[in-house]
């Protein structure tokens, strides 16, 4: 890694007695908080930067194909060779933390433990290390929060004293990386001076957080667009091949942990009655892509104001519209020209004058702060790359006491980047859906609370296939602004 010739000349004289030092420091909890961010599958590569000798390899070499073990330390290095010598999958270079020895877009993970607090420049260091992930890779980094101990500068050659999670999420945002988490991963790190009058004071504990985000995959808005598009001048059904779809077109939709969130397991069924339908423009009733029904469980008042994201040709828009009555207002935000004109010929026919249509992203709400009482969306934010965004804006647009209702696509593991990395994939309301424990983690990180999720049963995706099979299902998810 680069580091300051105080940082190279203390790992190079405690290389010997790093294990036994760090054992001091922290725990195996923090490895273990890193890895289940990360969402590993056994195909594939990735890299330890930083890794000194080998605490977080040690828990990465049986889980993946290979990892490179980069370290700045000649010295250190050579422990890691010592103390990793009964893996088979990795590869040890000596390397710059601004120059990494590897090719672009070469990894699908790239981990960081306890290395950016030595880094002269930690945004440089992490656009360096998000030049190595490939499109849908991910970075995870484990640190300290910030802290006061500027002994830690002289007796351990840090550079930094820890850092202030909105900054980390910024730089992470500003190097590239979407659906960014920055969170605590549960364990302190817990060091004593030297300095007789310091430790005095006592043990300095310094919580430790795990932040991971994602690298973009280049062309994903434009193919969803283009594909809903078509979807509504009528040139393509709502399906693609890789969407999860059973029965007939009546049976099936486009797109079939905190002590904050709870569980509720259930069989989804995500249509709408024939009352509902009858209730609403026939236009709006014939285009159904959703996976849900989120005006079913919202509970909407009369005179509320809804927010519908990827309102589409309408149809949760209007059942929003018949609940809230002509004294509320319902707000339908979508990306796709064709769908909003749709939709809006179906208001104006029907005779919708407290429904609005909007051109927008997701991610960049047309609408302002604090002004929404519920935000509704059917199977849409899965087709959204950046996720955490989207609940941030969401968040933004509510007013205090505000409630989020959404029906989504969410899987119980990670899909081969294979799949992720072809943004043709899409628009079929499968391989954009997220993990469901990042997707709650990114609700819960937007500031939501009172989570509850409704969960269909699914079906596998990938069986046979190179890789364990990904179960794909849909969920209800509801959350409370504070």
């Amino acid at each position: 890694m680069s580091m300051t010739p105080a940082s190279s000349k203390y790992f190079e004289q405690v290389a010997g007695q790093w294990d036994e030092i760090r054992s001091g420091y922290f725990t195996e909890a923090v490895r273990e908080a890193a890895i289940r961010k990360a969402y590993l599958r056994p195909e594939m590569v990735v890299a330890d930067v930083g890794a000194g000798t080998g605490f977080m390899t040690a828990g990465l070499a049986p889980l993946v194909k290979r990892v490179y073990v980069l370290d700045g330390s000649p010295s250190m290095l050579e422990v890691a060779q010592k103390n990793l010598a009964g893996f088979g999958n990795l590869v040890f270079q000596k390397s710059d933390g601004l120059s990494l020895p590897l090719p672009e877009e070469s990894l699908d993970v790239v981990f960081a433990n306890m290395y950016l607090h030595h880094a002269p420049d930690p945004l440089e260091a992490i656009r360096e290390m998000v030049r190595l992930l490939r499109p849908g890779g991910r970075l995870v980094i484990t640190d300290m929060d910030s802290h006061g101990n500027t002994w830690f500068k002289k007796e351990m050659a840090d550079v930094w004293l820890g850092f202030e999670r909105a900054q980390v999420k910024a730089w992470f945002r500003e190097a590239g990386l979407v659906n960014v988490i920055v969170d605590c991963s549960g364990e302190s790190c817990y060091a004593e001076s030297k300095d007789e009058a310091i430790a005095k004071e006592g043990q300095a504990h310094v919580s430790v957080f795990v932040a991971v985000g994602t690298r973009r995959v280049p062309g994903v808005q434009e193919s969803v667009q283009a594909g809903y598009g078509a979807i509504a001048e009528g040139k393509s059904s709502c399906c693609s091949e890789a969407s999860l779809v059973t029965g007939t077109p009546e049976e099936s939709s486009c797109c079939a942990s905190s002590n904050l969130i709870t569980f509720e397991e259930v069989t989804f069924t995500p249509f709408y009655t024939p009352d509902e339908r009858a209730q609403i423009p026939s236009e709006a009733a014939e285009l159904s892509l959703g996976c849900g029904n989120p005006t079913a469980l919202a509970e909407l008042k009369e005179g509320e104001i809804v927010l519908d994201i990827g309102s589409g040709g309408g149809i949760d828009a209007f059942l929003a519209a018949k609940k809230v009555g002509p004294t509320g207002k319902v707000i339908g935000v979508d990306m796709t020209p064709a769908m909003l004109d749709r939709a809006r010929r179906s208001a104006q026919k029907a005779g919708y004058t407290w429904v609005e249509f909007r051109q927008g992203q997701a991610e960049a709400l047309p609408v302002e702060s604090g002004t929404v009482d519920v935000v509704i969306s059917n199977c849409v934010i899965n087709l959204c790359e950046d996720k955490g965004m989207v609940f941030d804006e969401v968040y933004r647009a509510l007013k205090p006491g505000g409630r989020l209702e959404v029906s989504d696509v969410v899987t119980d593991g990670p899909f081969p980047l294979e799949a992720l990395e072809n943004p043709a994939n899409w628009p079929g309301c499968v391989f954009g859906a997220l993990p469901e424990a990042e997707y709650l983690d990114l609700v819960r990180q937007a500031g939501f609370e009172e989570i509850k999720v409704r969960k269909s049963l699914g079906e596998e995706v990938g069986k046979g296939g190179k890789g364990a099979a990904v179960r794909v299902y849909s969920a209800m998810v509801e959350g409370r602004k504070r």
